[in-house]
């Protein structure tokens, strides 16, 4: 039987994947297409799918911009039941004739909607709902055959639905988990509007992956880029399912890591029957670093100098394929998706040389969320203290400083991140966080130490929680947690004159500083 299946038409927003993966929790089939797609392809899908509705994502432009994208003539003119989200509330909204401007104010964050109508998509919502918001421009009207379903402080038209198709627009993002309702928004659409039935489940990642991994390497040698972290480790696995003695591990360590690390790595993965090189690099991305303060610039640096390392192995080893760790949050906020805008670009993405000795990149999580692959890891039968273990990125440390790396900047970050570390899990509090750090910055503050004047860096603490790291919320510590991490910096490393905590939820700001 056909599954009853949900489009996300992609404008390049953060969250498009995001939408596509909680329309499958919820037991209906979902795959995210191309915004240009037309009724004539959706025709062509029908032998597969039975496709019952399109949510059109967000995105970073506005309607009124030259060359931004817009929705097919033969898709609008269909009896799809369709809702927009973000930009594609506002793309419905132009479409059909609404006013669309700059707002006076804009909205990033969380927002109180008032539900002025609490039917169809907002059935069994609450008068006053708290709302994830992200954007600059804001529908102010809409035509007669429309109808406003709910407003905010700075949005007279939050949600609207024409008055007899089943056309529905959102400003807010009910995919996030920040939208306190938003699943049940999701469900209104999908079981009520679309008439879907739950009649999907996931099928085994596992076995798909493994079959990818074989189909695409065959007989070939290949080598997987191991960071010690959830994703390469997860990979590693899988490849090592599919490739046997043909595959080879390689953990670059360029010095960035975190202290003890490099140790713990080799631990690890000694009897895992995984064939384990470890590449001294330090003396080399040092130095490609000297003088590199621009945070793009140096996830560049350090995206071609693993791929030196990786090709220089792989020569040896006569592997001629690379397995990277790379997920879905990766390839998004690096801008790799169409319409996406580049938030950072991640080393193992778009920090890659154009040119490769590798007949291809394989990359199987490439769809999944962290929470996602951490579920597959526990599959694999991963020790659960690795598998739930925080996120670190690949390029490190250096990322965690501010401007120039430099050795004596590492000491500093390296001794500043074990605090943070050591504090938090002593005082039992990881459950709830996704990750906890310490940033270097590149300011310097006077201070008094021994009733002499100092004059040091400022360290940065980050802890926020999340569940798959396209949305975050700073971490509301303990005062007295706060108080001994600042303590303990300020007086094991002489450098160091200020502790400040980072209190910016994702989105506005990032969870890395860099």
């Amino acid at each position: 039987m056909k599954p009853d299946t949900i489009l996300v038409l992609d404008f390049g927003g953060q969250y498009a994947h995001l939408i596509s993966r909680r329309i499958r929790e919820n037991g209906v089939y979902s795959e995210v297409v191309s915004f240009g797609i037309s009724y004539d392809d959706i025709s062509n899908l029908s032998e597969k799918f039975n496709v019952k509705g399109l949510i059109l994502s967000g995105g970073p432009s506005s309607v009124y911009d030259q060359g931004s994208p817009k929705i097919s003539r033969s898709i609008l003119e269909s009896k799809l039941p369709m809702l927009g989200l973000c930009y594609g509330h506002q793309l419905l909204s132009y479409v059909f004739g609404g006013n669309i401007k700059k707002a006076s104010k804009k909205e990033f964050g969380h927002t109180l909607a008032q539900i002025t109508k609490p039917i169809a998509i907002l059935n069994k919502l609450n008068r006053t709902e708290k709302v994830w918001m992200s954007h600059g421009d804001t529908v102010y009207s809409m035509p007669s055959e429309f109808e406003t379903l709910a407003t905010t402080d700075n949005c007279p038209v939050a949600a609207f639905r024409h008055k007899v198709k089943p056309i529905f627009g959102i400003q807010w993002h009910p995919e996030v988990a920040h939208t306190v309702n938003g699943n049940l928004i999701l469900k209104n659409f999908i079981f009520d509007i679309c008439k879907c039935e739950n009649n999907w489940q996931p099928t085994n990642f596992i076995k798909s992956a493994i079959n990818e991994i074989k189909q695409t390497v065959g007989n070939e040698k290949a080598i997987i880029g191991l960071s010690g972290g959830i994703d390469s480790s997860t990979t590693a696995l899988l490849a090592s399912k599919a490739l046997g003695k043909n595959l080879v591990a390689v953990f670059v360590d360029h010095g960035f890591m975190r202290e003890g690390e490099t140790e713990e790595i080799k631990k690890i993965f000694k009897n895992s029957g995984i064939n384990l090189i470890i590449a001294d690099a330090k003396k080399q991305f040092l130095t490609k670093l000297k003088g590199v303060k621009d945070p793009e610039e140096k996830r560049k640096v350090i995206g071609n100098e693993f791929i030196k390392v990786f090709e220089k192995i792989a020569e040896k080893v006569k592997a001629t394929y690379l397995l990277q760790g790379t997920i879905y949050p990766d390839r998004i906020e690096s801008g790799s998706t169409a319409n996406a805008d580049k938030i950072k670009t991640h080393h193992n993405v778009g920090g890659l040389p154009s040119k490769m000795k590798f007949k291809k990149i394989v990359e199987p999580l490439r769809d999944l969320y962290k929470d996602e692959v951490r579920n597959v890891a526990e599959e694999l039968s991963m020790p659960i203290n690795m598998a739930r273990r925080q996120p670190f990125p690949g390029p490190a440390l250096a990322v965690r400083i501010i401007g120039e790396v430099t050795e004596e900047k590492l000491i500093i970050v390296k001794k500043a991140d074990k605090i943070v570390r050591e504090e938090i899990e002593k005082s039992n509090l990881t459950g709830n966080l996704w990750q906890y750090f310490a940033i270097l910055t590149d300011t310097k503050t006077t201070g008094v130490k021994g009733d002499s004047r100092a004059y040091g860096y400022t360290v940065a603490i980050r802890a926020v929680e999340s569940k798959e790291a396209m949305t975050a919320n700073f971490a509301k510590l303990p005062y007295e947690v706060l108080e001994k991490i600042s303590t303990r910096i300020t007086n094991e490393i002489p450098e160091v004159s200020r502790v400040v905590y980072d209190v910016t939820h994702k989105p506005p700001s990032t969870i890395e500083w860099e």
